[in-house]
């Protein structure tokens, strides 16, 4: 019978790999149960049941431990939300909630790394040595927050005064370094770049800076610019990198290592003798400071049930924006570039703390297959719970004890390139997060360009805190949409805000400035101003908030197995999208409007391509690539009662596998004979 046999095929064929989703996202019957996400929903619209599977443990026989090696692991194992989370207490137990503090604390030292930049490669004002205080300024730039905030030019074109800043003096025997061509609207300050000494004017709370050290002005500017490229390019290398060492080796030793050479190469840059050992150190602390980062985002969010994970990574971003308003206070009391490093540095010592209280991520072992190692950590977290062994109602422990036999299977992101839907959302995911961030320098130079003459803005506390405001603001807002709309809304919506403010900014300012050489317009050149510092704020809170939501939303959707190597990616793309803030400086601001109108033009693509991505929110984490593989679109929107969806779900599907037996057995019927019976004549 074509029933029979299409069970004993199920039966026989329990080890096999599960097929490839179909277009719509939907799997043949036989390999839905397995790969749908455990304890989780197929959609905001609606839930499909878990069917369970045969029993996948022969009781004899002789080839019962190589069945054992090749089965499927036990669902319930698998269901880590619904199954292991719960026994060891949620997030309820202590020890749990000590953990997540513990992932916490470091975003304090990150943010006070990742916003170094702005004290340590300040451009200070300059003018030659002995020619008096009230010369104006050359080509004095400030630098913006590393990923946030962008970088802008000074626009401040008034007389310096040295009795609000502090001033140091260089000998340089550079007397043959060609003058640079002044910044428009600053007048002619050739001048300045023929001393052979300058004295410089530091805004930033600092007596000397990298660039006052050696004299990183005029014709050795470029050498400014390279010093920033350094930490970039070293975090796109470390995310890249110690991304796939992580789902390798595990996320307790990346996270240790990285706290051991970002304290080598943090002091060391401390040391440097000149600008260019400063640059190479430069790029291997943020390499360093990358392991420390992605290990962490990956930690937190594998600690967490489902309804919490997003409050917890929203907790650790207030605290990093805690250390870069903390920042402007702690350059001010250590005075000294050197001094600031290394106490910028010197708190990654705690880290090391971490080796004997952090353990390995429990959900990495069991999604890896590690249960010996699964087994022992299980049972330490009981103990430090307190938790008794008859609270194990699913029977978790027992479960454990058949599968200790079976090999570790640890899978590397390069696995991804085979699926079919989970390598679309982490591309969309990577597109997102490089447009959020490249078009956020673009925002931020218009509110702080030289086309916008604001008192207030001429200022560098004035710059430094309006940009972290905004950064704040775009979070409070983050936790509001996404609590209401979901991962996906919220990024649509922040997206097509981003769009807006872009296209207005491109398209109705020029409009503005052509009415405005009418006299009788009525249109003056401060509305354009004010038009465009408008257009900026909403632009700068809106790209914040995709960047931010990108790289959390690719967390949640990437696979257990692979999620350090997802993150990765995204962080990586986001890194080469605040690149292109000192690609742009280091060519002296051209090519700066083609810049603006390609990520315009990129946010047209990715409001699109958002739509493509699933919903996450309230799911079970992905644990393998199968899990991963069912995150498929769902509609924006939730159906209406009584409604029939276009798109059958998983349970709903028939299976018409046997219809070919049918047909086989029919052909041998006699005339008149049906599959019900005889037909009436």
């Amino acid at each position: 019978m074509a029933i029979d046999r299409r069970r004993e095929a199920a039966g026989s064929g329990a080890g096999r790999q599960p097929a490839p989703a179909e277009e719509n996202g939907s799997l043949p019957p036989g390999d839905a149960a397995a790969s749908a996400p455990l304890g989780g929903r197929a959609g905001s619209g609606g839930s499909a049941e878990i069917q369970p599977l045969p029993a996948l443990h022969p009781s004899g026989g002789p080839h019962s431990s190589c069945c054992a090696a090749t089965a499927a692991p036990s669902l319930l194992l698998l269901d880590y939300d619904g199954s292991v989370l719960p026994f060891l207490g949620g997030l309820g137990g202590g020890y749990q909630k000590t953990l997540v503090v513990l992932t916490w604390i470091p975003a304090l030292f990150i943010g006070f790394s990742q916003f170094s930049d702005s004290f340590l490669l300040d451009q200070p004002d300059f003018w030659c040595h002995g020619a008096g205080k009230g010369t104006e300024l050359a080509g004095a730039t400030v630098t913006g927050r590393w990923g946030d905030m962008g970088n802008w030019t000074s626009p401040s074109a008034t007389p310096f005064s040295t009795a609000s800043w502090g001033t140091t003096s260089n000998r340089s025997n550079s007397s043959d370094t060609p003058p640079l061509p002044s910044p428009p609207g600053k007048g002619n300050n050739d001048s300045n770049c023929d001393c052979h000494a300058w004295d410089y004017g530091i805004r930033t709370g600092l007596i000397q800076n990298v660039v006052s050290k050696w004299d990183l002005v005029c014709d050795n500017t470029w050498k400014v610019h390279i010093a920033k490229f350094s930490l970039l390019v070293g975090l796109i290398f470390g995310y890249l990198i110690t991304g796939c060492i992580a789902d390798w080796v595990g996320r307790r030793p990346v996270l240790l290592f990285s706290t051991i050479f970002i304290l080598i190469f943090g002091l060391t840059v401390a040391l440097s003798v000149n600008v260019t050992m400063f640059s190479t150190l430069r790029f291997f602390e943020g390499f360093c400071l990358a392991g420390i980062i992605l290990t962490l985002y990956a930690l937190r969010i594998e600690l967490c049930p489902p309804g919490k994970r997003f409050i917890i990574t929203m907790v650790a971003s207030f605290v990093a924006m805690a250390g870069q308003f903390l920042m402007p206070g702690l350059a001010a009391l250590c005075r000294d570039w050197q001094v600031l490093q290394a106490l910028i540095i010197c708190p990654f010592l705690l880290m090391l703390l971490y080796w004997s209280i952090f353990p390995e991520s429990l959900r990495w072992l069991m999604a890896t297959q590690q249960f010996e190692s699964a087994k022992k950590l299980i049972l330490y977290l009981t103990q430090k719970n307190c938790v008794s062994p008859e609270s194990d109602i699913k029977g978790v422990m027992p479960e454990l004890e058949k599968e200790l036999s079976r090999r570790p299977k640890k899978v590397c992101i390069v696995k991804v390139v085979g699926t079919r839907n989970l390598w679309k959302n982490i591309v969309v995911l990577c597109v997102n997060s490089l447009t959020g961030y490249g078009i956020h320098h673009c925002f931020a130079r218009s509110m702080m360009g030289h086309e916008v003459k604001v008192p207030l803005l001429e200022n560098f506390y004035a710059d430094y805190y309006t940009m972290a405001s905004i950064a704040l603001a775009s979070c409070l807002a983050m936790c509001l949409v996404v609590k209401f709309l979901g991962r996906r809304g919220g990024l649509l919506l922040f997206m097509i805000l981003t769009a807006l403010a872009s296209l207005l900014q491109l398209g109705l300012l020029n409009l503005i400035g052509k009415y405005s050489q009418h006299p009788d317009s009525g249109m003056s050149d401060s509305v354009k101003d004010k038009f465009s510092i408008a257009f900026s704020i909403v632009g700068m809170f809106a790209s914040h908030a995709v960047g931010s939501l990108s790289v959390f939303f690719c967390a949640e959707i990437t696979p257990t197995v692979i999620r350090c190597g997802g993150l990765g990616l995204v962080l990586a793309s986001a890194g080469f999208g605040m690149l292109t803030a000192p690609i742009i400086e280091l060519h002296n601001q051209k090519g700066y409007f083609l810049h603006h109108i390609i990520f315009a033009c990129c946010t047209l693509i990715c409001i699109i391509c958002i739509l493509l991505l699933p919903e996450s929110r309230n799911q079970s984490l992905p644990e393998n690539i199968a899990n991963g593989e069912h995150y498929t679109r769902q509609p924006l929107l939730p159906h209406k009662k009584g409604e029939q969806p276009l798109l059958l779900t998983n349970a709903e599907l028939k299976d018409y596998s046997g219809l070919h037996d049918v047909a086989a057995v029919g052909d041998g019927l006699p005339e008149g004979a049906t599959a019900n019976g005889m037909k009436t004549m």
